[in-house]
Formats: structure tokens, sequence, C-alpha cells
């Protein structure tokens, strides 16, 4: 069985089903266990092959069912059936548009993690305490999904919220949905930083990278990289400000930068940094091969005014809206919540050319 996107992607369960197999055969061994890293490695694998598989396979069966329904229906002229089985039909078109979305997310790192970085734009405190409030909505949104998140390194700023964060979220199909949410987002809200209490417009950027391991085929050669090690600042363990544990790489060639100052060792820090430094370079290699590469935000772009891909209006009236797809909802709370995912599907949409569902 082979789904189509609007695109012309193809998102192929047969080849899913097969995977699954193989990796559970593979768990199956007497001696998976042995290699503790590499057996997490293939658990993940296996978690994001059944949640590519088991969605479709459990429509298949409630639509076998719905046909059963349909035909005792039929064949005993029963009207509580008939609109029970009408009832039935409905609720699974419904549950089609959801698989036939899922459809959109085969992209060639879709099904993987993701690095999401949160900056600060400028404006000092009102900005900086606007990218905590981000920050707070993704790890809101991966708990919805049942994702788990883990901080890497948070810059925080003195008066209220933070300069910059970079956290990693794992699960299934998390970048297909995240890289939509790469760009400026702008709020717009009466400041609680400013005594006149004035309505105030501020900005920061997210950035979303797919989360690789050593089996991406990526050569980075040590003559092409600067390697900084530093103490970890804010709250942690006692390895905090007192060794230089933090690590910090820049990729010459490309001018990328990427830092870690989370992990408990300085040997952990510098393999979770070269982590980052794969995927973004990955991530640019993507870009590079994609038709809207030209108008995607990146790390060199403006946090400003007239680059914002979605605004968060506060005040005078409550609307997010996302100026790619004009999905809009007056919920603004819900979203800050984590409400996302609405906003990415029609994101996706749009940039796979499917057909909307039309706006909250």
């Amino acid at each position: 069985m082979t789904a189509s996107s609007g695109s012309g992607g193809v998102f192929d369960l047969d080849s899913k089903r097969e995977e699954r197999k193989e990796l559970e055969g593979r768990m199956a061994k007497p001696d998976f266990w042995e290699n503790q890293e590499k057996a997490q490695r293939v658990v993940e694998q296996l978690k994001v092959a059944k949640a590519a598989v088991e969605p479709f396979d459990a429509f298949a069966r409630k639509l076998e069912d719905a046909d059963v329904l349909l035909a005792m229906a039929e064949e005993a002229d029963d009207a509580d059936t008939r609109d029970e089985a009408e009832a039935e039909s409905v609720a699974l078109e419904k549950e089609l548009e959801g698989l036939e979305f899922r459809t959109l997310l085969s992209g060639p790192n879709d099904e993987r993690g993701a690095f999401l970085q949160v900056n600060a734009g400028a404006g000092g405190t009102e900005a900086c305490d606007w990218a905590e409030m981000l920050l707070r909505m993704f790890k809101r949104w991966a708990e919805r999904m049942d994702f788990k998140s883990k901080d890497i390194d948070v810059q925080t700023n003195d008066e209220a919220g933070i300069r910059s964060a970079l956290i990693e979220i794992r699960g299934a199909y998390v970048y297909g949905y995240l890289k939509t949410e790469a760009g400026v987002h702008r709020l717009v809200r009466l400041s609680p930083f400013d005594a006149q209490n004035r309505r105030q417009t501020t900005f920061a950027s997210v950035d979303v990278t797919p989360l690789v391991d050593d089996s991406v085929p990526i050569d980075i050669k040590d003559a092409e990289i600067e390697i900084e090690t530093y103490k970890a600042g804010g709250a942690g363990g006692q390895h905090v400000n007192k060794t230089e544990s933090a690590v910090r790489i820049r990729h010459l060639p490309t001018g990328v930068v990427v830092s870690c100052q989370n992990e408990r060792s300085q040997h952990r820090n510098r393999k979770v940094a070269m982590q980052m430094l794969k995927a973004k370079l990955m991530r640019l290699e993507e870009d590079q091969r994609s038709a809207d590469a030209a108008s995607r935000y990146d790390e060199k772009g403006d946090i400003a005014w007239g680059n914002q891909i979605r605004s968060y209006v506060m005040h005078p009236y409550q609307m997010v809206k996302d100026h790619r797809t004009s999905h809009e909802t007056s919920n603004v709370n819900a979203v800050l919540d984590g409400d996302l995912t609405p906003f990415m599907e029609a994101a996706l949409r749009e940039l796979m050319g499917a057909p909307s569902n039309g706006d909250s």
C-alpha cells in the first residue's frame, strides 16, 4: 500500500511494515541489549515505524467494521442501525483527512526528532520574555503530542526571560511538524515591563534542524572546525561554573556555530554539539535542494518587522494569524499553551500544495 501526497511525495506503507518487522526481529535476539546505545536507537526507530503504520492499519479495520454495519442496516432495513452507520461514516471521513495529512510527512528527515532554537530579537527584556513564552509554547506542544523535550543550551536574561535557548525534542515525525515553525514570530501586547503599560511589538526567531545520529553520512574534517570550551552558566549541578565543560563549535566553511552546556561532561557536550552541527549542515543541504530555500528564514535574517511568519496579538484584540497560510484563531491562550498542530498542518499543506481544510 502506497499513499501519495499532493506534491508527488510518497509515503510507502509496505516498506514501513517491512522495516517494523525487521526491527522487531532484531529486538527479539538474546544479545540485543548488550550495546545499550545501539539498542536504544533501534527502539526509537521501531517507534517511528509503528507510528507510521499503525494509524493506517487501525483505519482499515474500522472501515471493514463500518462496511459490515452498513450491510446489516441495508439487509434489516433498520433506521437506527442505518443512522449509526452514517455517523460512523462521518467520523471515518474526518479520520481519513488526518491520514491524508500524514502522507505529507514524507520528507527525507521528517520522521526524525528535532533541535529547536529560540532567539530573542531586539527589544531587551520585552523580547527576552517573548522568547521564553515561545519556548514554553513548544514544550507544551511536545507534551500534548507525547514527545520528550530536553534543554541543551539556555542563556537567561538578567531581568526576565531568555536571550536564547536550544532544546531537543524526540518522537516520531517531530521534525516533519516543527520545520514549519522556523521563522520570525511577532507578539503584540500591553507590556508588563512598561511603567505606563503601553502596547509593544516584539519579535523572536525560531530555527529547527533534524535530530541526527552517527549513521548520517556527513563528513566534517577537523581542519574545518574550531572548538572552544568555556564554563557553563545557569542553574545546574556541581559542574556548572566550575569546569570548562561547555563546548562551542564553529564550522569555518559555512560560519555555522553551535554550542552545548547542559550535559554533565565536556565529552557529552562535545558529542551533542557535533550532532547539532551535522543537523544544521544537513538542513543547509536540504534547503539548497528545496524550491522554497530562498524564502525560508535562516539565522542571518533580521528578527524584525516584515520577516514574521506568524503574529500573536493580545491587544487591542485577540488573534493568532499565520501570514503564510492565513490560518488564524482568536484563542491566543490555547496556542501559547501548545495548541499548535492546526497551524503546522496548514503550513504543511501550503508547502506541499495540498488543499486546506479551512481555518479555525
